[in-house]
């Protein structure tokens, strides 16, 4: 997932980046989506081992297509292969030009995104990458923002992408069918809120989509927790318009990560900030469990509450970073 979000930012355009990477993110919450309807037919009838199986078909398909893939030509310049780069530049314009233009003027650059000039005036000097420029004095800042961001947002979505089913089967008496079910509607409210997210991230920004989304997220959650925990029904609408929400963040988050650093190092930034995504998601089910087991659900969702002003908190502090080439962001 990181290198996929790094390759296909290196590959995009500064104006409509972002509506071009989220709708490849649509994919994400999709597959989620159709994996809990298949689930909730599959399981009950043949066991939990065959999802297992379900799982590896599109695994063995995507290694084949792997293969074809084109290497990046940012990266292939900062490693000095310029000719490589070149290829592959004149591969995408041919392509390109086979294509249907844009119908309007305000969805194109000015110049294509890795500018010929720019080419033959890469620098042949020391362009490692090294693990502590993360923070280092000018990216340090940076750093700190998007694994806070990150560590909250997975915090939120993945506790309660994990345990719900649970609690509406444990605690709320719902079959295991019907407990899947209504955790997909998760998947299915993440979807809608991501392709109106696609049409707007580049007009109203990164920082105000994430932090209106953190906003309304701990909003849903601290209602949730203080009077509407003991209805299903409640339960059932809260929870799935918080984690929509919330889960849009999940997706600018791939978007937003990759565009605040250079090449150099612009995997190793986006790698390391998914380290947060997995601790979050390792400690979310975890205190979940002592939550529902000492002080009750509304405790649960008071908990995702707080983190959610944490991920508010941090959203303000982001760069924005909408429509600007990676080169200007990233030196």
């Amino acid at each position: 997932m990181p290198v996929a979000a790094v390759y296909i930012n290196e590959l995009s355009k500064a104006r409509g980046r972002g509506r071009f990477f989220m709708l490849y993110e649509m994919i994400f919450p999709i597959g989620l989506m159709v994996t809990g309807q298949i689930g909730a037919i599959v399981v009950p009838l043949f066991g939990w081992q065959v999802m297992f199986l379900i799982g590896g078909i599109p695994g063995l398909v995507i290694a084949g297509l792997l293969l074809k893939l084109r290497e990046s030509p940012r990266w292939l310049i900062g490693k000095g292969r310029l000719e490589e780069a070149e290829a592959i530049i004149q591969e995408i314009e041919r392509s390109a030009a086979l294509g249907t233009q844009p119908a309007r003027d305000d969805t194109r650059d000015d110049e294509p995104p890795i500018a010929r000039g720019n080419i033959q005036a890469v620098p042949s000097g020391d362009n490692r990458t090294r693990w502590a420029e993360l923070l280092s004095p000018f990216y340090r800042r940076r750093t700190l923002v998007v694994w806070t961001l990150w560590a909250s947002a997975y915090f939120i979505t993945n506790g309660l992408n994990n345990w719900m089913p649970t609690l509406y089967n444990s605690v709320y008496g719902l079959t295991i069918a019907q407990s899947l079910r209504a955790g997909t509607l998760n998947n299915v409210a993440q979807v809608a809120i991501l392709l109106g997210c696609a049409f707007v991230i580049d007009r109203i920004g990164r920082r105000r989509w994430a932090t209106v989304c953190f906003a309304a997220g701990a909003a849903l959650l601290a209602t949730l927790g203080s009077f509407a925990s003991g209805s299903v029904s409640a339960v059932i609408v809260l929870v799935t318009l918080s984690y929509g929400i919330v889960g849009s963040v999940n997706a600018v988050l791939y978007l937003y990560t990759p565009e605040v650093y250079p090449t150099r190092m612009r995997a190793i930034g986006t790698g390391a900030a998914t380290c947060w995504l997995r601790l979050a998601s390792a400690a979310g089910p975890l205190l979940v469990g002592y939550f529902v087991a000492d002080r009750g659900t509304g405790a649960v969702f008071l908990m995702f509450a707080v983190v959610g002003v944490v991920g508010v908190v941090a959203a303000r502090s982001m760069l924005e970073t909408r429509n600007r080439r990676l080169e200007d962001i990233a030196p």
